[in-house]
């Protein structure tokens, strides 16, 4: 992860300044000074919301001078489905999306971004906060897929369901507490599917906003599957009824 992050006030706002991709941001608490500032109002012009956290936290990072401030960086570019869903009606498409909600798991991460490329996914949406990190982990494990799709972030997931529904996106949500199994619904409308985090599942806001909840059927004593295993089962029945339009 070495090469993932930088750190000290001025290189942080000298890669941001170059147009270099913030993934996250930590800001030791009660931090002051003058550079402190510039670096806040610069977070803010770019609407980059920081992490306020202990420096113990920062410590685990780095044990160097990091000044208070750690940044994470990606090579992938990010966007906002605000601009990306018009786009996809305009070229003719039937948009096909995958948001993932607090997907901590770098390696689950990588993986499904890799199977969402394959499967044909149009756009990748994740959390501004509490998801994995776009690292150089993420990358490696994605086979390079994360460079060939569009990864969109977002401040409120639930906010980005209402804005969906209300172009004409169908969102799915993928739950064990489902009675309903995900080959009984028609992903062939345009449709977005949301995969939860690893141990808490999709938050219940998202839940409540999206327009149907689906699931596995599971056969075996362990009634658990892992997200990345799930996610692509669900994806290329998606693909599978799309392919037949």
């Amino acid at each position: 992860m070495k090469d993932d992050f930088i750190f000290g006030l001025r290189p942080v706002i000298e890669a941001i300044e170059a147009g270099k991709t913030v993934d996250k941001v930590f800001l030791q608490n009660g931090l002051q000074g003058d550079i402190y500032y510039e670096l806040k109002e610069l977070l803010a012009k770019y609407k980059i919301r920081p992490n306020f956290v202990p420096i113990e936290k920062l410590n685990r990072f780095t044990r160097k001078n990091h000044q208070g401030v750690v940044a994470f960086i990606s090579d992938v570019p990010f966007h906002s489905i605000e601009n990306i869903l018009p786009e996809l009606f305009e070229a003719g498409k039937t948009p096909f999306l995958l948001i993932l909600d607090r997907l901590t798991d770098v390696r689950n991460f990588g993986a499904i971004c890799r199977t969402a490329e394959c499967a044909g996914v149009d756009a990748v949406i994740i959390p501004e906060k509490g998801g994995a990190p776009m690292n150089s982990d993420a990358i490696k494990t994605s086979a390079g897929a994360m460079y060939n799709i569009i990864i969109c972030k977002e401040k409120n997931l639930a906010h980005t369901v209402d804005f969906l529904q209300q172009s004409g996106v169908q969102v799915f949500s993928a739950t064990e507490k489902a009675q309903k199994l995900y080959y009984d619904v028609d992903f062939t409308q345009p449709c977005a599917i949301v995969m939860g985090n690893e141990e808490t599942g999709i938050s219940k806001e998202v839940l409540h906003h999206s327009d149907e909840k689906i699931k596995l059927p599971m056969e075996g004593k362990t009634q658990s599957l892992n997200v990345s295993v799930a996610c692509g089962a669900i994806l290329f029945e998606a693909t599978r009824q799309r392919l037949k339009m």
